[in-house]
């Protein structure tokens, strides 16, 4: 996942706002300074049409956040600590059977949506038969079959083991069957009055201010505190920025350059960001089908010369994406159970005299200081981006300054960013920067860079992972072993195949871990998480921004 981001318009900003300080009153203050108990979220994403589909990523709702404030999931589950087993929720028990091909729900009594009928498994069973009946809104893809709902259960049955595919199902949220019974067209459809079992109403919806207000009665949890929420899609990094110094947004998911001087340092006290880690990665990829980009020796000896001590401090501010340097390019500490045990403590180091004496051994050879291939074409590559990425283009610059340590010319080409998105889209590049889905594990990951199912030839669109053209049997194996695994001995025999994979032929190159973080304000709001505790990621558009909302305390 990307984040809007642009290093000349937040530099600009840090001009802009050196006059300004917020303020840093006492807690009594607060209190007086917010006697509505608002509390502001932004985002740098410009005006946003009218559309509160929740099954849509599209939607403002979705994609300012407020989504999760109106619907509920099943259960939360935390991607910070992806081994959790999550938080009841609108189900009380889950239980799968038979290899994960079985999940029985248990749905919570004394549920009310926002309309005041009461939520049942009728509900939840008719949600997911829209997804099983709508391609559309199936965003995950997730294959279901059988669907039925009896008393306070619901019992959905797959052909297949759904080990992979069960977070995804059990963050599913619950719409009302009377209201979406009668939509035509649900992945059409703008839903003007979005009606959930969540503890906010939509208020009001301009293009650029979304307001929902607490609910008067009804909600089946403690109310929160927090009385209403004002979402702001400002037009850019700038504004944003600008927003959160001068306490207009107090939650925010942004790229803030020298985040220090622009924005912590304006008020230590309470201007807070914290971007923890997720099972996930963003790297530098290949199109492994065209010389010399398919030769695995290439590829990790360029491993052996990536800086990724000065990509995660230049590129991404010393905080944004942090620095991912295992072997196996799984991200720490979220990824630490499933590393196998002769891979664990084991990083990556910048190893020079190691990387020419590895292309040395492969056929490669130095004239001068140029490399040359074992046909004795010099060895060059285009590292293309789009022009407004700011932290890929510092990486790669970073790149390009590496790989000159080992004889390769790399040159780095901005491009707009729909070309971009479609060169990757049909394998037209040579190198570039790229990111993975995330999971509870690492499979979602590794299936992104190495499933051959997934793999379409150069030229060909339509592309959904293994942007790098990879073929590999062993892992396409590996990956299917492990979603259909009977036990855990086989599944951990699979993932340590693929982590194997991945140090010996390096079909792309992990340099950081995605994040799922945010800045916040501690001025008028307290109980955010952070390292000390980390009950949830800090994003304000996942899932986890409710129960984010409800731990949430005025600080007076």
């Amino acid at each position: 996942m990307r984040v809007k981001r642009s290093i000349v318009a937040a530099l600009i900003a840090v001009t802009a706002l050196s006059g300004l300080t917020a303020c840093s009153g006492g807690s009594s203050n607060a209190a007086q300074s917010n006697p509505d108990a608002v509390l502001n979220v932004g985002k740098p994403d410009g005006p946003q049409a009218e559309n509160n589909n929740p099954f849509l990523e599209t939607s403002a709702l979705s994609n300012m956040g407020y989504r999760w404030m109106i619907y509920e999931p099943l259960v939360m589950l935390n991607r910070v600590k992806p081994q959790e087993p999550g938080k009841p929720w609108l189900a009380t028990k889950w239980d799968w059977s038979d290899n994960y091909k079985k999940l029985v729900l248990t749905v919570r009594d004394g549920v009310k949506f926002s309309d005041g009928q009461p939520m049942t498994a009728e509900d939840v069973a008719y949600t997911f038969q829209l997804l099983r009946d709508n391609k559309a809104l199936n965003v995950d893809a997730v294959p279901y079959k059988d669907i039925t709902a009896a008393g306070n259960q619901v019992t959905l049955a797959f052909d297949n083991s759904q080990f992979v595919n069960q977070v995804k199902i059990l963050q599913t949220l619950v719409v009302p069957k009377h209201v979406w019974k009668d939509v035509k067209n649900p992945a059409l459809d703008l839903v003007k009055n979005p009606i959930g079992t969540g503890p906010y109403t939509l208020k009001s919806a301009t293009p650029q201010t979304m307001i929902v207000v607490r609910r008067d009665s009804g909600y089946w949890q403690e109310a929160p505190k927090v009385k209403e929420i004002r979402y702001t899609s400002y037009t850019d990094n700038n504004a944003q920025v600008s927003a959160l110094v001068n306490g207009a947004a107090e939650w925010s998911f942004v790229f803030i350059p020298n985040y220090k001087a622009v924005y912590t340092n304006k008020d230590p006290q309470h201007y807070k960001l914290w971007f923890p880690a997720q099972l996930a990665v963003h790297g530098l990829w290949f199109n492994t089908e065209k010389a010399p980009w398919n030769d695995a020796k290439l590829r990790q000896a360029i491993n052996k010369v990536i800086n990724r001590d000065d990509i995660f401090n230049q590129g991404e501010a010393g905080y944004f994406y942090p620095k991912n340097d295992q072997v196996t390019g799984i991200p720490t500490p979220a990824g630490d159970p499933f590393i196998a045990p002769q891979y664990k403590g084991q990083s990556v180091q910048v190893d020079v005299p190691g990387a020419k004496a590895l292309l040395t051994g492969a056929g490669y050879k130095f004239n001068g200081d140029k490399l040359a291939d074992p046909s004795g074409k010099p060895v060059t590559i285009k590292l293309t981006v789009p022009s407004g990425w700011s932290d890929y283009i510092t990486d790669l610059e970073i790149i390009k300054d590496n790989l000159a340590q080992i004889g390769i010319t790399a040159t780095v080409d901005k491009m707009n960013q729909d070309a971009w998105m479609k060169s990757v889209d049909t394998g037209d590049f040579e190198g570039l920067m790229h990111w993975t889905n995330d999971g509870s594990t690492p499979y979602d990951m590794y299936r992104d860079v190495m499933d051959g199912n997934r793999y379409k030839p150069t030229g060909q669109g339509g592309i959904n992972g293994n942007y790098g053209r990879y073929k590999n049997d062993e892992a396409t194996k590996a990956l299917e072993t492990y979603a259909n695994a009977e036990d855990d001995a086989a599944r951990t025999a699979a993932m340590a195949t693929l982590q194997k994979i991945m140090i010996e032929q390096q079909p792309m190159i992990p340099t950081s871990a995605a994040n799922s973080g945010g800045e916040y304000s501690t001025k008028n709001w307290v109980g955010w998480p952070d390292d000390a505790n980390p009950y949830a990621p800090a994003q304000p558009t996942l899932r986890n921004a409710l129960d984010i909302v409800l731990h949430l305390k005025p600080a007076a």
